[in-house]
């Protein structure tokens, strides 16, 4: 099989880059800088254990690439841009192709099924950072990650266990689940401190804002009666796979929306992760002030360009207590 990594940026970057680095055919396709560097330079990977520069193989579009069936696609931008590549993956790619949403939240699975057949959900665990055009970091060795993978929204066939088996050989741990809507609505519960911690800085994830969204999410969850795994069965599966180590004498930044207003991207992922709960409580009836308000200042915050942590939680506290 062939692995085509669309959105090469810090977890795309990293699983494209194992993958090749491993021996198996992989394309990477990126846009702007980053793709510019990628294509000339190749692309510098950054570990706790090595640096090294790998020459992988990198267009700016699917259009630039012959898809066959046997490809396996896998989406890695952010939730904000899945609509638009999945509509440029879709004027040129068979549909009975395989795509995987290695992606947080669980709106970009929904959206694939509109264009594809064989859609797979994808839980990422890995700490990695993309912060300059062509370098990505990851903070965890010898395991990469952890990418357990499924059909969406259940069940398992050959292929993803092809998938999870090549992810094995990569320096991942990887396990092709039954239930992955579970893991990844278990994944989101925990990204709803990406907006405290885009907002307010990392200094806050742990704080009292991200108590509070937590509250909303569970209420939202069971107000819908949707099933996910919570924190015992989360650390569980996690044990002692994943370390967090310098690299290069640096420890690792903020998480993925941190990271897209460090970079002054203009938008952030918000809308797919807090946005979610706000959706669901608005349909099952659950209030979700908490986390309308954040996500409401993480956009104001990536249209404008500003850093992470440009207003303290005790502002966004104030702000809940007026309302």
């Amino acid at each position: 099989m062939r692995y085509i990594i669309y959105g090469a940026g810090a977890i795309g970057g990293v699983i494209g880059a194992r993958l090749f680095q491993y021996g198996h055919e992989v394309a990477l396709i990126a846009r702007g800088d980053h793709y510019v560097s990628l294509h000339g330079d190749g692309l510098r990977l950054e570990t706790p254990d090595e640096v090294v520069t790998l020459h992988v193989p990198t267009v700016d579009s699917p259009d630039r690439l012959t898809l066959a069936e046997d490809d396996v696609v896998i989406l890695a931008m952010k939730s904000q841009d899945t609509r638009g590549a999945l509509l440029q993956l879709a004027s040129n790619a068979p549909a009975h192709v395989s795509v995987v949403c290695a992606q947080n939240g669980v709106e970009n699975e929904r959206q694939a099924l509109r264009h594809f057949e064989n859609v797979y959900g994808m839980c990422v665990m890995m700490p990695a950072t993309h912060l300059t055009p062509g370098v990505i970091a990851v903070y965890s060795s010898p395991i990469s990650g952890l990418l357990d993978l499924g059909r969406w929204p259940e069940g398992v066939d050959e292929r993803g266990h092809e998938i999870a088996r090549a992810l094995s050989s990569s320096t991942f741990d990887s396990v092709a689940r039954e239930d992955i809507a579970r893991w990844k609505w278990g994944k989101l519960m925990m990204n709803l401190g990406n907006a405290v911690e885009a907002v307010c800085g990392r200094e806050a994830r742990g704080g009292t804002l991200t108590g509070l969204v937590r509250e909303e999410g569970v209420a939202v969850l069971a107000g819908a009666g949707i099933d996910y795994v919570e924190h015992e069965e989360d650390a569980s599966r996690r044990g002692d796979l994943l370390s967090d180590r310098p690299v290069a004498g640096k420890v690792r930044g903020g998480g993925s929306s941190w990271q897209s207003l460090t970079r002054r991207a203009g938008s952030v992922e918000t809308d797919y992760l807090s946005g979610e709960i706000v959706l669901q409580g608005r349909l099952f009836g659950v209030a979700t002030p908490v986390n309308e308000l954040l996500q409401r200042l993480a956009d104001e915050m990536a249209r404008e360009h500003r850093l992470p942590g440009s207003v303290s939680e005790d502002n966004v506290l104030a702000m809940l207590r007026a309302d």
